[in-house]
């Protein structure tokens, strides 16, 4: 019985050792370099697929095969043509000057006794439109900044107020890559996780706009701010109005293209064969995602496929106790794999199915499961002082300054959004909320 259990832990490793050797490879190698966005993670998947497929036993037609059928799955290919979608959208907005218009009508309505609270529900609104993070702390890092200078307010504390906000919009917004990565693997609704996800974090952004309110209630607004642009941002209402409303991701997406394009071309901010250009630069933007995201799944194909999924649900779940655990479970996981290769959709990329399964295994809701698996990453990736969000918010601040005015240490110490949302989500498991009806 001893060398049958030698035997199993021995085989259960080895089926394990591909996502080991992505984790060396990406982890070790970022850390001798001191930068994590040096290593091109898509060279690290590379590696670890082509040694997956090279420890699977069998010919090398049949090993390809399974590699490939999961790469090419129903659900994979789903996923991706939401990815290109969403990138056409992006690229097509971006171009005819949504994003800047959004950036400009949220500073123009903001309260001038509210500029903090004002600037997170900046970073709020326009990461949800935008749904990106990194494209919401570029845009905005730079006003930030000069608020910042011109009101002798702390720099890192409206810097980390920024990024904390761009979360939030990272966490829900349906174009987001993590929500399409999170729903994808849980298989369920965009809509109806955005409806569990709401109810976990609206409370906290709604706290944390109390606190920042409190905390600026004497700072000075911007001024020499440009008249709102409204039409140019109502391709994003047309997104988010359309998915909340639950139509098809894909139709929210081609909808949302089209009326950007119709915008940009009748205001002159591009032409027809500009807008084409533009949904390409954008779907381009997207293709060291698709590549990753096909890698991973095939890699982690051929980890299930020797035994290694099993293996470490086993291991996992064996003190496990009901769904309360299984979803503290589901939390760590996602948590220690971001924090190894500081990338949150990577994060659930390389967890998602073993989430699925261990949901599987213990009954749990998979809309609820999805909004874990999203909400611990941004937490996670919010905290991280060599995360991509805050080293741009650190150079973008420090270059708007000509001098090296904070660190990203600096800035960590006040997110304190993605702080209070690890801990909701934590409490949230722990007293079990929300009460979930069973989906239709």
């Amino acid at each position: 019985m001893g060398n049958r259990n030698k035997t199993k832990h021995t085989q259960g490793l080895l089926a394990l050792s591909p996502l080991f050797v992505f984790l060396c490879l990406y982890l070790v190698t970022s850390i001798i370099v001191q930068d994590f966005y040096k290593v091109p993670i898509i060279v690290a998947f590379l590696i670890s697929s082509v040694y997956a497929i090279a420890i699977t036993k069998g010919g090398i037609n049949h090993r390809i095969q399974v590699f490939s059928k999961s790469a090419g799955s129903k659900n994979m290919m789903l996923m991706l043509w939401i990815f290109i979608l969403a990138g056409a959208f992006a690229g097509a907005a971006k171009a005819m000057g949504a994003v800047d218009a959004t950036v400009n009508m949220t500073l123009v309505v903001l309260p001038h006794s509210m500029i903090l609270a004002g600037i997170f529900l900046a970073a709020c609104f326009i990461s949800l439109a935008i749904g990106t993070s990194v494209g919401t702390i570029a845009a905005l890092t730079p006003v930030a900044a000069g608020i910042a200078t011109q009101s002798d307010t702390n720099m890192a504390l409206i810097i980390g107020i920024v990024v904390g906000g761009a979360f939030f919009g990272d966490n829900l917004s349906f174009i987001s890559d993590t929500t399409i990565v999170a729903t994808q693997t849980q298989q369920c609704k965009m809509s109806d996780k955005f409806k569990v996800n709401s109810k976990i974090v609206f409370p906290i952004a709604i706290v944390m706009l109390i606190v920042y309110a409190v905390m600026g209630r004497d700072i000075a607004a911007p001024t020499g701010l440009q008249p709102i642009d409204i039409i140019k941002v109502i391709p994003y209402i047309v997104v988010i109005v359309t998915a909340v409303c639950g139509v098809n991701v894909l139709l929210v997406l081609t909808i949302g293209t089209i009326v950007a394009g119709i915008i940009g071309m009748a205001g002159g901010e591009y032409d027809v064969f500009g807008w084409f250009s533009s949904m390409a630069d954008g779907m381009m933007g997207m293709s060291e995602l698709i590549i990753m995201t096909l890698l991973a799944s095939g890699m982690l194909a051929m980890i299930r496929y020797n035994g290694g999924i099993d293996y470490i649900i086993e291991r996992l779940t064996k003190n496990i106790h009901g769904q309360r655990g299984a979803e503290y479970c589901i939390a760590t996981l996602v948590c220690l794999v971001n924090i190894c290769t500081a990338n949150n959709t990577v994060a659930i990329i390389t967890t998602g199915s073993i989430a699925h399964d261990i949901s599987h295994r213990f009954g749990l809701d998979n809309r609820k499961v999805a909004s874990i698996l999203d909400t611990m990453s941004c937490f996670t990736q919010g905290l991280l002082p060599y995360g991509a969000q805050v080293l741009i918010a650190t150079g973008l601040a420090n270059e708007c300054q000509g001098l090296t005015a904070i660190t990203p240490i600096d800035i960590v110490q006040y997110l304190y959004y993605p702080m209070a949302l690890g801990v909701a989500v934590l409490i949230c498991i722990a007293i079990r909320y929300p009460k979930l009806k069973v989906a239709s």
